[in-house]
């Protein structure tokens, strides 16, 4: 919760540019505020005249307890409450056949990549939801997800504007008749961000950094290809979503720059996971877990040797892109 200390200190044009919604508190009161945009409330409230105050039945103290309420119900409604999510742990459940997984706890840090291997059926996706539905021991697997350490309040499950996870799922297909600067810019003004048209054009450019093919922001999103989808779904997510978990099924086959999608979330602090079965994204994770069975059969750090192994992945990785260009481009291939 932001406390009334941090709000007696704080000027209003600093308040309104870390929250803006305060445009609409502000714009309520019978006293304006317009000439102290740049004078700490605590300042305001002190030189106050008692004339002005009664005039416009302003009282201080309870002023700064409305402004202190008003920010936190609106934090709860947009999901950005103070309570970040440091740290996401699961605890044990069973395979298919009920033995236990074999590890005690499992801790995932935000800006950090874990990746989820095994074969198709395993359980991977299954692993994803008990995350996504924050499982309290009361899914198939039988679960436990703790946030920072401890049981999760009831609105990690169920309150509408309090999402644990965002998920990026294979398949993606838009069904809204609106540009990709109109869908970015109705998710923007959603999450009451201050500078709509900085923020659109920033996801726009960097969902093109992600995707093979640059589009417009009056491209209709009904157009975008499979990987502009994708890139833009990434993008969306890292910068808007208040979400702190981001969950990816199998984005090798998105036609995006993996590389760089990864890097943009890390750098947004989220946690990332992500189901996969390309050696290139499960090396380039800090860690990696082996799904057997339906359960966690271990738990793998990347070693040294693995990252340079990645190293030589990644340069085989670019001459096959490369060469995927050249054939899309209508050249002949050679092999020298």
């Amino acid at each position: 919760m932001i406390s009334q200390e941090y709000l007696l200190q704080t000027t209003p044009k600093e308040l309104i540019g870390r929250f803006p919604y305060l445009n609409t508190f502000f714009a309520g009161l019978t006293l304006k505020l317009d000439k102290h945009q740049e004078v700490s409330l605590q300042q305001i409230i002190t030189n106050m005249e008692d004339e002005i105050a009664e005039d416009n039945s302003f009282e201080g103290e309870l002023f700064i307890k409305q402004l202190q309420e008003f920010i936190q119900q609106m934090q709860s409604f947009l999901g950005e409450d103070s309570n970040v999510v440091d740290t996401l742990t699961i605890l044990p459940g069973t395979d298919k056949n009920g033995n236990p997984e074999l590890f005690e706890t499992l801790i995932f840090e935000k800006s950090t990549i874990t990746s989820i291997v095994g074969p198709t059926g395993s359980g991977k996706s299954r692993l994803l939801a008990d995350i996504e539905w924050v499982a309290q021991g009361d899914t198939p697997t039988g679960r436990t997800i703790l946030i920072n350490g401890e049981k999760p309040t009831a609105d990690w499950r169920f309150a509408s504007g309090k999402k644990l996870v965002a998920q990026l799922s294979q398949n993606m297909n838009f069904v809204m008749d609106l540009t990709v600067a109109e869908f970015i810019e109705l998710h923007a003004e959603s999450r009451m961000v201050a500078n709509v048209e900085l923020i659109v054009g920033k996801i726009i450019d960097a969902a093109n950094e992600l995707a093979g093919e640059k589009f417009e922001p009056s491209t209709p999103i009904t157009s975008l290809s499979g990987g502009q989808s994708r890139a833009l779904m990434i993008a969306d997510t890292a910068m808007l979503s208040s979400s702190p978990v981001v969950l990816i099924d199998e984005i090798e086959n998105a036609g995006i720059d993996r590389k760089k999608a990864l890097q943009l979330l890390v750098g947004e602090e989220k946690v990332v996971l992500m189901a996969t079965h390309d050696p290139i994204l499960a090396l380039m994770a800090h860690q990696r877990i082996v799904i057997r069975n339906g359960g966690i059969h271990k738990v793998i750090k990347t070693s040294l040797e693995e990252k340079e192994m990645l190293i030589g992945l990644e340069e085989i990785d670019r001459g096959v892109q490369l060469l995927r260009t050249r054939l899309r481009s209508g050249e002949e291939l050679h092999s020298n």
